[in-house]
């Protein structure tokens, strides 16, 4: 089990680092990885769960955050339908995105940081992913709202890039060009 003692901070050299591909069929260990992830995740959002462990919630939780260079990621939200989307993707991928960006007014946050960032973050508003589960299935999702934020974060991580780089530093909350804020299209 994930705890948060086992996510590392900002400063940590792995988060600065660009994770590998997964060979597939997955070992053991990578299945487990998955599993503890995608676990980690349902428990910081369950009230109980989280209190009991001392787990601060999260959405999303990549590889890297738990020192692990692979290319995976678990996501446990709600989509603006309020469908649970629930799943681990390796080797995820950006096939396609909108024009149109969004962020989130009230900024982004990150497990691995401890401090409040403010500051808009762009993300594509509309993306196209592909990524593989873990039994090697393909999968293809279009996604919008937060599952699209949530993945372009933790797809960040994979690539050693932190929420903050995209923020404007000489005006953090500047109007982001051709984007409108989350929760307000």
């Amino acid at each position: 089990m994930i705890l948060m003692e086992d996510i590392i901070r900002e400063g940590h050299p792995t988060l600065r680092t660009k994770a590998e591909e997964v060979k597939f069929p997955l070992s053991e260990d990578d299945r487990a990885l998955a599993h503890d992830m995608l676990e980690y995740l349902i428990n910081s959002q369950d009230p109980e769960a989280s209190q009991k462990y001392g787990l601060r919630p999260g959405v999303g939780l990549a590889a890297n955050q738990v020192n692990s260079l692979k290319r995976m990621f678990a996501l446990h939200l709600e989509d603006d339908n309020g469908e649970q989307l629930s799943f681990v993707a390796i080797n995820p991928k950006i096939v396609s995105h909108s024009v149109e960006k969004t962020y989130l007014p009230s900024g982004e946050g990150c497990l691995s940081v401890d401090r409040s960032i403010p500051g808009f973050v762009p993300r594509y508003a509309r993306i196209t992913v592909k990524f593989f589960t873990v039994d090697g299935e393909e999968k293809k999702l279009r996604l919008k709202g937060m599952p699209a934020v949530a993945f372009q974060h933790e797809l960040d991580h994979l690539n050693g890039i932190m929420f903050y780089d995209h923020i404007n530093e000489a005006n953090p909350f500047d109007q982001v060009p051709n984007s409108f804020p989350l929760g307000e299209e």
